[in-house]
């Protein structure tokens, strides 16, 4: 049945009659004064005082003396889709078509300049500038010069490769680096916890590869802080380029992102970390700034360490049935030098419920070993150079796989990060980047201005409660102003939130 579209302009006016229910829509003629994102402002003063604008300005510079929109614009306001809930480009059309939160916008991309930036700025535009926020054709525009043709041209049939970042790309990961140095400098963490992770993005593109699931995909590899909430950095990946590829250089370069005041650094990666050169670099000291870098690191399987973990005579009980227990087991790469380094190797079995399996090993997703009339148990490994108990780092080496469904979850599912704009490495991995930035601006909002609950809150609640409030953008004595309903649960948290966020420009919050 086809769709009927009833005409609802009645005497040159928006509006639609009433339906079943007592009411009926109108649309108001008066202009842009109300806003469906009350609360959105507040990550604008965020932004603003953790000197995002003036990063970007230093860092991407492809809009630097071209007419049009600016690095700045481009970037916060594809920050701000992400936060707002948008999750295409397309989506700008509906942030725009918000006259409330356009009119604060402009005027606080105008804030501090002398009247000689004003000028420069108004002279970018050839003809009136009638929009608040970057139209999709212009975004597009803009993160085609994120792709690098060149790279792109010394791509292998089935080989791994990854296009090296160009200069913008590589730009925009030093304004994640420097919002993070603005975030360590308001909460000064000592420590920092390392998750790297790798996730599938799926897609519908042509030009995307195929993953190891049997579906087209991209695979970035996210390194994430656990102390600071907070990633590190995130190296765009095609889907068909293995998880543990060049890792050892990813870690090297999350390392130089992190900021001062770091003085221990931990390591946790499933088995894809299970690599001789990362664990060397990280067991032999070999970082100048952190030296030994204590880790925990998921075991493969091979029949060397299976027959190893067969000559266990004692277990140790862990919860759910579980059990646990040192082998030993010492591969070929790690050799016998006298007062080399120590790793560790923790086994972790439990028994399998199920009463039959056979002839099904093979097509289970997880490793399984038979323990002769005990029966058959599920089975896994970690390597570690921590010399606290066991069971201690099982629990920690644990901790990795909720956050990293956590952080991967809000990445894809929050953000913007599950559904990429274009067919084209480059313009996806400015995207992605984009996202990163999103994710550490709502997380520093979380943990620095919003504090309490909040800060274990996933953004739709964030967005149910205080971004998606109406308002009334109003201009009084020169003075914008964002009139909220009256006693509306929320007004006090935003007017808090404003507060501490101005504390945070004179430094460390109370």
């Amino acid at each position: 049945m086809s769709c009927v579209k009833p005409n609802y302009h009645q005497r040159g006016e928006a509006i639609m009659t009433q339906g079943l229910l007592p009411f009926k829509y109108e649309e108001d003629r008066r202009g842009g004064g109300v806003t469906a994102l009350g609360g959105l402002p507040t990550y604008l003063d965020l932004v603003h005082v953790a000197g995002l604008r003036d990063s970007i300005g230093r860092h991407v510079k492809i809009r630097d003396g071209e007419q049009g929109w600016t690095d700045v614009q481009m970037i916060v306001s594809l920050v701000l889709l992400n936060i707002a809930g948008g999750d295409c480009v397309d989506d700008l059309r509906i942030l725009e078509g918000d006259g409330g939160f356009c009119r604060v916008l402009e005027r606080v991309e105008t804030y501090g300049m002398r009247p000689r930036e004003r000028r420069e700025l108004e002279r970018r535009w050839r003809r009136e500038r009638r929009r608040a926020v970057p139209s999709p054709t212009s975004v597009f525009r803009y993160l085609s010069w994120f792709h690098d043709r060149d790279e792109e041209l010394m791509r292998k049939p089935h080989q791994a490769f990854i296009p090296r970042a160009n200069v913008h790309l590589a730009g925009l990961r030093r304004v994640n680096a420097e919002f993070l140095s603005f975030v360590q400098g308001r909460s000064v963490q000592r420590e920092a916890t390392l998750d790297m992770d790798a996730t599938l993005v799926e897609t519908s593109k042509r030009e995307a590869l195929w993953s190891y699931q049997g579906y087209r995909a991209y695979q970035p590899l996210s390194v994430y802080w656990v102390e600071q909430d907070s990633v590190v950095h995130s190296e765009f990946r095609d889907g068909n380029v293995p998880a543990g590829y060049e890792k050892l250089r990813v870690f090297k370069e999350a390392l130089d992102y992190l900021p001062s005041g770091v003085e221990r650094v931990y390591l946790r990666a499933d088995t894809a970390g299970y690599q001789q050169e990362l664990l060397r670099y990280c067991c032999e000291g070999k970082s100048k700034r952190f030296g030994v870098i204590e880790f925990a690191i998921g075991v493969d399987m091979t029949e060397a360490f299976r027959e190893a973990i067969l000559e266990v005579d004692e277990w140790e009980p862990l919860e759910g049935g579980q059990e646990w227990a040192e082998v030993c087991f010492v591969p070929n790469w790690v050799g016998q030098t006298k007062g080399g380094p120590e790793y560790r190797y923790i086994a972790i079995r439990e028994p399998l419920k199920q009463l039959e399996f056979s002839g099904m090993e093979g097509q289970l997703c997880f490793p399984t070993m038979a323990f002769g009339e005990k029966g058959r148990y599920k089975i896994s490994g970690i390597v570690t150079n921590r010399m606290t108990p066991g069971e201690e780092v099982i629990f920690w080496y644990r901790g990795r796989c909720g956050k990293g469904e956590e952080f991967h979850g809000v990445m894809k599912e929050d953000l913007c990060g599950g559904k990429l704009p274009s067919g084209r490495f480059g313009e996806n991995a400015a995207w992605w980047a984009m996202m990163v930035l999103a994710f550490n601006v709502n997380s520093a909002m979380k943990r620095l201005v919003l504090c309490g609950p909040w800060v274990t809150k996933r953004l739709k609640a964030i967005r149910f409660a205080l971004i998606h409030v109406a308002g009334w953008v109003m201009e009084r004595s020169r003075q914008l102003i964002v009139r909220l309903a009256q006693d509306h649960p929320s007004n006090g948290i935003l007017f808090d939130a404003r507060a501490r966020i101005l504390y945070l420009a004179h430094g460390p919050p109370s």
